[in-house]
């Protein structure tokens, strides 16, 4: 799978029309705080278990699942995906709403899907790298 730079620049962070989306290029910001540094490691923590990720991945692709769902589909125990759902429900990733008995998953941040995407890039495709001194292709 080979991917041209400007698709995934197109990708972005927010979806079209998102507020976010006038946010200044990482390479023209201000270097990040030692707060935010923190936060983002914290973030990047939280993410580094294979479970949330395929959790997330589930969700984005099915727009929607239930803890039944997710158990069936991950082999696990509904009380576990419960309580991995509760921690990327935290962070603000997830939404959910209850119909019945069922209590429906989604993804709600528009970072989400480009955030795995790029992480499957950075693994699957040399394309998708930034030249030395990172900077932007043309």
């Amino acid at each position: 799978m080979v991917r041209k730079q400007s698709q995934v620049a197109e990708s972005g962070c927010c979806p079209p029309n998102d507020p976010c989306s006038s946010r200044p290029p990482l390479a023209d910001r201000p270097l990040l705080s030692f707060v935010e540094a923190v936060k983002v490691m914290a973030l990047f923590k939280m993410l580094a278990n294979d479970t949330r990720i395929r959790m997330l991945h589930h969700i984005v692709r099915s727009r929607e699942a239930t803890v039944t769902d997710l158990a069936r589909t991950l082999g696990m125990k509904p009380q576990a995906v419960s309580n991995q759902l509760l921690r990327l429900s935290d962070t603000g990733m997830l939404a959910s709403r209850r119909e019945g008995n069922n209590v429906y998953y989604r993804v709600v941040n528009g970072c989400v899907a480009p955030l795995l995407d790029l992480a499957l890039c950075l693994m699957e495709d040399e394309g998708c790298a930034l030249p030395p001194h990172g900077e932007p292709h043309e």
